[in-house]
């Protein structure tokens, strides 16, 4: 318990995270994952989807906590895809590429019915771990935009995103971060917040490659991070490999209100 706190303490002190977790059971966050095909996936160079979406059969709806916001949101009002480049100076951040698709559904007795319009940012560190826009005891990046970005879910309920794979900092283990607004039928807003990991053994290989393995020793794994293990496994990434990049889809279900 007294690691825990020392390491709590730490993760406070670098992020300056001011509120942790919000009321219990004010949100929840839902994933549709459909019943999985007998059918083999085939093994092959051109992105594929992930296996736990591949399934046309209708999806089985797995509640999910929410889990924290930071570090750290800045909601930038960009509207794009690819959120790699920096619009301050147009450079690109370098990294492994990463192409993630999302799916947002309202859940009902039924099964999950696609969200239109819904407003889905996505945020990561980049490879050395530094986050943009924002002051940190170790960094300031503010007026810095690379790796922020938001899409508007089409009538499918998706958005899609070209991102880099994240690098790590310390007490944390390697992570991403989506946050969905909807408008709800009260006419207030909807808002969910989770964290996406990453195996293990692929961040290992990852983080063996430059620039990631300038960094140095010292990242946590899945299994040391409290964030992790307070439901981060049902947010865990699927991926496939393509030649030059990782790709992954993850459905997203929104309770209804």
């Amino acid at each position: 318990m007294e690691k825990g706190n020392r390491q709590l303490k730490r993760i406070l002190s670098r992020r300056q995270i001011l509120v942790l977790f919000r009321a219990v059971g004010t949100a929840t966050l839902v994933g549709c994952i459909p019943r999985k095909s007998n059918t083999a996936q085939p093994q092959s160079s051109v992105p594929v989807q992930a296996s736990s979406t591949a399934s046309p059969t209708l999806p089985t709806c797995i509640v999910t906590p929410e889990q924290i916001e930071g570090p750290y949101f800045v909601d930038e009002k960009l509207n794009r895809s690819d959120i790699r480049s920096d619009p301050s100076d147009n450079s690109v951040t370098e990294g492994m590429p990463l192409q993630l698709t999302l799916r947002v559904s309202q859940v009902s007795s039924g099964g999950c019915t696609p969200v239109k319009d819904a407003i889905v940012d996505l945020w990561n560190c980049d490879a050395l771990g530094v986050y943009s826009d924002v002051k940190d005891p170790s960094f300031t990046t503010i007026g810095k935009k690379f790796l922020r970005g938001y899409q508007v879910t089409d009538a499918d309920g998706t958005v899609q995103f070209t991102t880099t794979y994240p690098g790590w900092y310390e007490g944390r283990s390697v992570h991403m971060h989506v946050k969905v607004r909807t408008n709800a039928r009260s006419g207030k807003s909807y808002e969910f917040t989770t964290q996406l990991y990453f195996d293990d053994s692929i961040t290992d290989l990852v983080h063996a490659q430059a620039p990631y393995a300038s960094k140095g020793q010292g990242r946590l794994k899945n299994a040391g991070d409290m964030f992790f293990n307070a439901g981060g496994e049902k947010t865990l990434l699927t991926l496939t490999k393509t030649n030059q990049a990782y790709a992954a889809t993850l459905s997203i279900g929104l309770q209804p209100v």
